[in-house]
């Protein structure tokens, strides 16, 4: 395969200190140097896009002594400062954020596969509280039954407010020490409490098992990095329990939340024997890379079906994107988060670090999944019936924009369970061949012979 270092080039445009992943979500450790300095020129200001803008440099000079000289309590210079550059980030998109040191070393701990915490993937809302994107394999949360789109409204009764800049700074803590969280969930009239105990979540993204013979099941709960390479050892597990090549696969991607890009490239690149697996398109030519696959398919041909949901975000939209394009997989399950852009890691001198959306991906058909999402071959809907746990990019507040608007509700449905599997292995056999063998009723039932 083939890649530009989108995040070595945006950092070095920007003048900060250079992330060497090319990464959705991905953050490395990096060597820092000094910014570029801005030029004192006004008239540069006002014709160059990368020059200090200094009227508003004034402005806000002035705002900031109004607050601190006017304002009702004193303010901290450090704190107001803080505030003024998550402010630069706050109306960009819901990806973009300003992380401070210890949130940006949670940030790589999740990315590494280990972390002290209760295995949540979380959304921060604007009007306040914490939106569960989705609970993590066997983490605390999962075991504890909350779901995709419910929402903490506090934790240990301290109430989650617009004004807290990172409210789930107090899930994280030591392992064995307990956090109470207070959830609302639809269709569910009062808010209700759950008491977690936090652990070091050592994330395996990876299970697997067979589910009839000669046909395998895959699950990979987020994209770390050695996911890849679990994948590779399950896949290799699997046939040799079969005792040869797998007749097919089923790899289960729901409530799978992303996280590396290089993970889901690489497990493309080992279904795919040729095609394309992903580009990447910034504000800016150096922001541009593509991801080719390379010659050798792990299955030899074996058919694939990916169980996706709505909770199937980012790097599980990729990997969904470059196998049905090249028609190398049917996607079974309902239409994904719609997550289709690129953050990049970019450290500061302080320890710091900014979270930046820099690119849009796009599917080897050319198209961006962007508030869009995955849509299935085969549409599945939850066990039940009932409310939808609707939940998608389009429905988050400034949101990118995609290649096209959809009007009406285009959000898809979380599908837990087990009922979800065996529709997806139905479709997996009728992909290789196995022809359903129809119960023959009992004598009872049978329609009687006409007499003649």
């Amino acid at each position: 395969m083939r890649a530009l270092s989108l995040s070595l080039s945006v950092a070095a445009v920007l003048g900060l200190a250079p992330a060497c992943a090319h990464a959705q979500e991905a953050p490395q450790a990096t060597e820092k140097s000094d910014a570029v300095a801005a030029s004192d020129d006004p008239d540069a200001a006002s014709t160059d896009d990368a020059k200090v803008p200094l009227d508003e440099i004034r402005r806000y000079v002035m705002v900031y002594n109004a607050v601190k000289q006017a304002y009702v309590d004193p303010v901290d210079d450090h704190a107001l400062m803080q505030s003024a550059v998550r402010g630069l980030l706050l109306d960009l998109d819901p990806h973009s954020a300003y992380l401070q040191k210890a949130d940006a070393d949670d940030f790589n701990e999740q990315t590494r596969g280990a972390y002290d915490g209760v295995g949540l993937e979380l959304q921060q809302l604007p009007e306040g509280g914490l939106r569960i994107v989705a609970p993590l394999d066997d983490g605390p949360a999962e075991r504890a039954g909350l779901r995709s789109r419910d929402r903490i409204i506090a934790i240990d009764g301290k109430v989650l407010g617009p004004a807290d800049a990172d409210a789930s700074a107090p899930l994280r803590g030591v392992a064995g020490s307990k956090v109470v969280l207070r959830v609302l969930r639809e269709g569910t009239p009062k808010p209700f409490d759950v008491t977690l105990v936090r652990e070091t979540i050592r994330t395996s993204s990876v299970r697997s098992r067979m589910l009839e013979p000669g046909f395998g099941y895959v699950r990979v709960g987020s994209f770390q990095a050695a996911t890849a390479a679990d994948f590779v050892k399950a896949v290799d597990g699997l046939q040799k329990s079969a005792g040869g090549p797998l007749r097919g696969l089923l790899i289960d991607l729901r409530s799978n939340p992303g996280g590396l890009l290089v993970g889901a490239v690489q497990i493309a690149d080992e279904l795919l024997d040729k095609g394309g697996i992903v580009s990447t398109k910034g504000r800016a030519m150096i922001g541009d890379s593509r991801f080719d696959a390379t010659p050798g398919d792990r299955l030899q041909g074996a058919p694939v079906v990916l169980l996706v949901d709505a909770g199937s975000a980012s790097a599980a939209e990729v990997l969904a994107g470059a196998l049905h394009d090249n028609k190398r997989a049917r996607v079974v399950g309902s239409r994904t988060f719609g997550k289709g852009s690129v953050q990049t890691l970019l450290p500061l001198d302080n320890g710091d670090s900014v979270k930046l959306t820099t690119a849009r991906y796009y599917t080897p058909s050319g198209h961006s999944i962007q508030a869009l999402g995955i849509v299935p071959d085969v549409v599945l809907k939850p066990e039940g019936g009932g409310a939808r746990a609707m939940i998608s990019e389009a429905a988050l507040p400034r949101h990118l924009q995609g290649e096209e608007a959809l009007e009406g509700d285009n959000a898809g449905d979380v599908l837990p369970g087990q009922k979800p599997v065996d529709a997806a292995l139905a479709e997996l056999k009728k992909m290789a061949g196995v022809v359903a063998v129809a119960t023959a009723a009992p004598a009872s039932a049978r329609p009687k012979a006409k007499a003649q």
